[in-house]
């Protein structure tokens, strides 16, 4: 009855479960016409589905061939990706392809078969990938090229390279999520869904990979640790143990949690960059695409933010809350009063011991200023009590067919996957 229990605590959230179960996700991630594709483009998207849970609706959201171009930019990166994370590839091998991965884009019967990642099908199967790729307009060509070669070459710089300095923290990031921004932003300009200037700030596009990334980074330590991946900046941690896995240690809790602390203090200075981004965006599809990633990522934070759980497992939110989110992201008023809403949350977990509790309210009060210039904050969606209600007396009724219902839309948001 825990289930229960929890969705009594937050009927608004068991509410929008239902609403999104019924059709509600349809708002924001319409059904896409696979008839009109062709067999090889269907099979891209097929791909998309199995190697993405939590990008691939949206990316069949978004409007016109802009769609297409970005579901073979995410294929050509996840194949790129799952060279860098296959151990099995030696490095004299791993290397050289990673720097040339861009110029297979342009070799009809390239593949790699020796793959052992769960996607590698990608791989297996490039030539379909790099045929759709050159089917693209120009335009599209360009930049996809453009930002894998450049990604490839960061992930070669950093495969026997640790993450020393918070400025490297942010080198290594920018190449494998912040160029990932930069390239979508592009194509978003490419597209003429927006205007030239989402794809020329790169500063701006940088920061929205940058804060994702440094979310999964923190909030994943666990699972890191256990697969000997190590990716929090030494400049940081050194300052409170002698080696990154020591922060799991029992003894160890509030070093651990201040060390964390000070982490989420530095993603949250991307806030900014994210609601100046955010608020350039003219194309519904193209917003929702953007938006929903960003209010995962700071929920996420807000719910690891002093939270020592974090150094014993993964800490998720809600599916219920992740649901809402995704829901409400439609407009940059609503994303404003989310990321006021959470920075708020975060504000009043701030521990007056915590050696990083300035730098924290300072942040805080910027994205506050940002999220309410009129001093005003935007009130959440109301929900009728009739509604609320009836939610509530259906969750007593049969909570075990609305574990169902949560499990099916948890394959629709962000919340769970790097």
């Amino acid at each position: 009855m825990e289930l229960l229990k929890k969705w009594l605590g937050h009927p608004e959230e068991l509410y929008n479960l239902m609403r999104f179960k019924m059709g509600g996700y349809k708002a924001v991630m319409p059904k896409m016409d696979q008839d009109s594709l062709s067999a090889s483009l269907r099979l891209c998207y097929k791909y998309l589905n199995q190697t993405s849970r939590s990008f691939a609706a949206v990316i069949q959201a978004l409007d016109g061939e802009l769609r297409h171009a970005v579901c073979i930019f995410y294929l050509v990166l996840r194949a790129l990706d799952t060279v860098e994370d296959d151990m099995t590839i030696t490095l004299e091998t791993k290397v050289p392809m990673l720097h040339n991965f861009h110029t297979y884009l342009y070799q009809a019967d390239w593949k790699f078969m020796d793959s052992k990642e769960k996607d590698k099908q990608v791989l297996e199967d490039f030539p379909t990938i790099s045929l759709e790729f050159r089917n693209l307009a120009k335009v599209y060509r360009d930049v996809i090229s453009d930002i894998c070669h450049k990604m490839g070459l960061g992930m070669a710089e950093f495969l026997e390279k640790k993450v020393d300095s918070e400025k490297e923290w942010d080198k290594y990031c920018h190449y494998v999520a912040g160029l990932v921004g930069i390239g979508l932003s592009r194509l978003f300009s490419a597209s003429k869904l927006e205007d030239a200037i989402v794809g020329q700030d790169t500063e701006l596009a940088n920061s929205m990979g940058l804060f994702l990334q440094k979310t999964n980074i923190i909030r994943d330590y666990w699972e890191d640790q256990l697969e000997g991946r190590e990716f929090w900046p030494r400049e940081v941690w050194s300052k409170y143990v002698k080696k990154l896995s020591d922060l799991a240690k029992p003894e160890n809790i509030d070093k651990a949690v201040q060390c964390m602390n000070e982490l989420i203090t530095n993603a949250l200075h991307h806030v900014p960059d994210v609601l100046t981004y955010l608020s350039r965006l003219k194309n519904q599809s193209v917003f929702n695409f953007c938006a929903i990633p960003q209010v995962m990522a700071i929920a996420t934070l807000a719910a690891c933010y002093n939270n020592h759980q974090v150094f014993k497992g993964v800490v998720k939110i809600r599916k219920g809350e992740a649901v809402t989110l995704m829901m409400d992201a439609t407009n940059i008023q609503a994303v404003k009063a989310i990321m006021y809403r959470y920075v708020e949350e975060i504000y009043q977990k701030i521990p007056s011991t915590d050696p990083s509790s300035s730098k924290t309210q300072q942040i805080v009060a910027s994205v506050r200023s940002m999220s309410l210039p009129n001093g005003v904050l935007v009130s959440r969606t109301h929900y009728s009590p009739i509604y609320l209600s009836c939610a509530m007396l259906l969750a007593a009724l049969s909570w075990q067919y609305l574990s169902t219902v949560s499990k099916a839309a948890e394959e629709y948001v962000h919340a769970s996957e790097n």
